[in-house]
């Protein structure tokens, strides 16, 4: 299992999570990524949505999805 905080990327973190995904992660391993859900003051849960979105359309399995505190989000995924 490996984890990764995409934080700093902000709201641009889509692209990097794929490319980690793509050459970072082993077929069938399990990666944790740390993303912001609060800009500016202002939350916004579409990342969230978006992050699922993507990671299906990828052919990954996203394992769980969950708020980690009260500006960042947690989603798990397994490499297919």
């Amino acid at each position: 299992m490996v984890r990764y905080d995409l934080r700093h990327l902000h709201e641009d973190f889509y692209d990097r999570m794929l490319e980690l995904l793509d050459k970072e992660v082993k077929s069938g391993e399990v990666a944790i990524f740390l993303f912001e859900v609060v800009c500016n003051g202002k939350s916004n849960f579409d990342a969230v949505q978006k992050s699922a979105d993507v990671i299906k359309e990828a052919g990954h399995e996203l394992l769980n999805s969950l708020k980690f505190n009260e500006a960042d989000w947690t989603i798990v995924v397994r490499k297919k």
